[in-house]
């Protein structure tokens, strides 16, 4: 039984966060056949073109961007039934914040939408680069068998190497295989045979321990492939994941680690808390950011740890996790850029006012970057990443961050 008064609550909290959404909204960008910058005021041209200073453009990369649809042109893609119902109020509102976010103004044509409006987005970026577009294998259980009813969002990994046929100059595919499937093996083989070189993961919303011996095989065909694992750590709050957070523990990737695997840490593990135990063997909780770079610290694991610094610009993962990886220059060489969009699309994700408050921006870079976002998400990620400095030492992301790096060769 639904409880009346219990939804109608949650109707009139979802109906003010609504008013938020639409009126932070982001406008879909219109193609311009002229310069990219033409049309924005003289500052916000000017940190735009500094934010490309001293960068090979042959070379920016992208390492972590989403592709999602709702299978309406044969992709395969889908998404879970109780995100399009009302009866499920929470994760409905959610959806169509993604759907605002991504310029989707009918649900019908998404998939169109979508890829209209992230190709226009992409063109409307000077020295734009390339972007690592990424599959989104189902949930599985431990049996091998998929698990639609956990299953959030499907990108199937034949839609995404597609794409990347059609938009060879924007886009390199990335495939995601659950380790628990029965032909995960024969799928590793069958994508390193067309060169793909990276595999997808997000271990909380698919239902994947990272340390489990059922993937101790698939993290020796992926090192015989020399093929790279992308793999969120931390907390997940972007998919459903509640039930499955523990396996966003860092910890639980040293196992691919020492197995050999490269493996990119997405967002430097920068939410949550996971349970470790003690000198004296008792279970304690600490930060997952703190246990992520207390393996980055150790020397075993360099070459082969490496992260990305998406969404770490999102007010909930500012503070520590955002000063700590701009302090530590050492680390850039290891550190690797993602816009991990569509979220920077999402005004209520990314705060300039409280950057400029805690000093990682100034008055008038907010303002500027306020101005780019509403034109360009996708460049005012960027764009934002190559400005913000540490509060504390005024360091910035090293211009390698944003460029290939050479020690994971796509």
């Amino acid at each position: 039984m639904f409880n009346s008064k219990g939804i109608r609550y949650q109707y009139i909290i979802l109906g003010l966060f609504s008013l938020f959404i639409f009126f932070g909204a982001t406008p879909q960008n219109k193609l311009n056949d002229t310069k990219q910058i033409d049309g924005y005021s003289k500052g916000a041209k000017q940190l735009i073109e500094s934010a490309f200073e001293g960068l090979d453009s042959t070379k920016i990369l992208d390492y972590h961007m989403h592709i999602l649809g709702m299978g309406d042109c044969n992709s395969g893609t889908s998404v879970n039934e109780e995100m399009l119902s009302y009866l499920h109020p929470l994760k409905h509102f959610k959806f169509n914040v993604y759907l605002s976010a991504a310029g989707i103004k009918h649900p019908q044509k998404a998939d169109a939408e979508y890829l209209t409006t992230l190709i226009s987005r992409i063109r409307n970026t000077p020295h734009h680069g390339k972007y690592c577009l990424l599959a989104f294998d189902q949930n599985y259980n431990i049996d091998g068998t998929p698990n639609i009813k956990k299953t959030e969002f499907f990108v199937p990994n034949d839609y995404v190497f597609w794409l990347s046929e059609q938009y060879p100059d924007l886009f390199i595919p990335v495939i995601s295989i659950h380790p628990y499937r029965k032909d995960a093996l024969a799928e590793i083989e069958r994508w390193a045979y067309k060169g793909v070189h990276m595999v997808k993961w997000l271990p909380n919303a698919m239902n994947i321990d990272p340390s489990s011996k059922k993937c101790k095989d698939f993290y020796r065909r992926l090192k015989e492939r020399k093929m790279i694992l992308l793999t969120h750590a931390g907390d997940e709050k972007a998919v459903d994941a509640e039930e499955d957070q523990k396996y966003g523990n860092p910890l639980l990737l040293k196992m691919p680690l020492d197995a050999g695997v490269k493996v990119i840490v997405a967002h430097c593990a920068s939410m949550g808390e996971s349970s470790v135990k003690d000198s004296q063997g008792m279970l304690i909780k600490r930060k997952n950011f703190d246990l992520f770079m207390q393996m980055m610290r150790d020397e075993k694991y360099e070459g082969l740890l490496f992260a990305d610094i998406s969404a770490m610009t999102q007010y909930n993962r500012m503070e520590k996790p955002l000063t700590t990886m701009l302090d530590e220059t050492a680390m850039h060489k290891r550190l690797v850029n993602g816009s991990d969009y569509p979220l920077p699309a999402i005004k209520m994700l990314i705060k300039t006012s409280s950057m400029e408050k805690e000093g990682y921006i100034t008055h008038d870079e907010g303002k500027y970057l306020n101005e780019i976002f509403k034109r360009n998400p996708l460049l005012f990620d960027f764009v934002l990443k190559r400005t913000i400095r540490s509060p504390i030492t005024k360091r910035k992301f090293s211009p390698s961050v944003f460029m290939s790096n050479p020690l994971l060769e796509l």
